[in-house]
């Protein structure tokens, strides 16, 4: 598998040095260390980040990135590619690295969790998950998930279908719903293939957010889960689908209930979670960002 990654790098590397581009491969000491490390590049003079992996490293440079003006691409090499999907330029990071010279700037919002008491937090791209999902991603095996891929994410949920899920508290502009499965979504996308907040779109400045009632995880699976597979989850009872900048989650008792943040997970309840409006600019084929393709920054060839 090491030998596999390093030649994904160099194939990628060569074809961005095709372009004319100079490129400086900086691999991660480990897990939590990409955002220094974006954050070194961007201080020594780089003027486009572009991140090989998968959504959770992808979130991780981020990390480093945001509040600046340099561009963030993804070159997508990991379990769901929920960006790469979402933009429509799929899962092939060499095929996406031939598409950098096309592709142009966006300016977009990203997402902001606070936790214990507002004094911890944590920017994500993508979707915050809690209670449902992010039980799932916490109990997730990552060794399974290393030779599975995405089977590993749907090997856990399965074995979730009689439990009780815990429930809480989403308070929207006012408004308390006992739910036990939150999703705020700045995507369409959710785990590579399903759409859940079809609503969402990384170009507005809000959530997509839907949550979902009911203490029987059974339910998900025969009720919810063709709700979503078939698009009509917003006509079904015991969901609710709105637009917020800011929800706050609560627990009603004293079991954890648990937080995922682009896949990865970030922590339990008590949480929210708000807009960072005009946060990152990120790299999008012109299609998606509609714009004319020969609009050019200055670090297009």
């Amino acid at each position: 598998m090491r030998g596999r990654r390093q030649g994904r790098v160099r194939q990628v590397v060569a074809a961005l040095e095709a372009h004319g581009y100079r490129i400086h491969a900086v691999p991660t000491p480990g897990p939590g260390t990409a955002a220094e490390v974006a954050r070194q590049s961007i201080e020594a003079g780089a003027d486009l980040i572009l991140a090989l992996g998968g959504d959770g490293t992808l979130n991780e440079v981020a990390g480093g990135v945001i509040g600046t003006q340099v561009p963030l691409g993804t070159l997508p090499a990991g379990t769901a590619n929920v960006l790469g999907r979402e933009l429509g330029l799929g899962c092939n990071a060499l095929k996406v690295a031939r598409r950098i010279p096309e592709c142009v700037p966006r300016r977009i919002a990203v997402g902001l969790l606070r936790m214990d008491g507002l004094t911890r937090s944590r920017h994500f791209l993508l979707m915050a998950g809690v209670g449902f999902d992010g039980h799932i991603v916490y109990h997730l095996n990552l060794g399974l998930k290393s030779r599975l891929g995405q089977l590993a994410y749907w090997t856990g949920s399965l074995r979730q279908v009689f439990r009780r899920p815990e429930e809480f508290d989403a308070e929207v502009d006012g408004r308390r719903f006992r739910c036990s499965f939150g999703l705020s979504s700045r995507t369409r996308n959710y785990a590579g293939y399903l759409e859940i907040a079809r609503h969402a779109s990384l170009v507005e400045n809000d959530f997509g957010v839907v949550l979902f009632e009911g203490r029987s995880t059974f339910r998900y699976y025969a009720k919810y889960l063709p709700a979503v597979v078939g698009g009509w989850l917003p006509r079904i009872k015991g969901i609710t689908v709105l637009r917020a900048t800011r929800i706050c989650y609560h627990p009603i008792d004293d079991r954890p209930v648990y937080i995922q943040v682009d896949g990865e997970y970030a922590g339990r309840l008590p949480a929210s979670v708000e807009i960072v409006p005009d946060a990152l600019t990120i790299l999008t084929p012109p299609e998606f960002a509609d714009v004319d393709p020969r609009e050019r920054a200055p670090w297009n060839r």
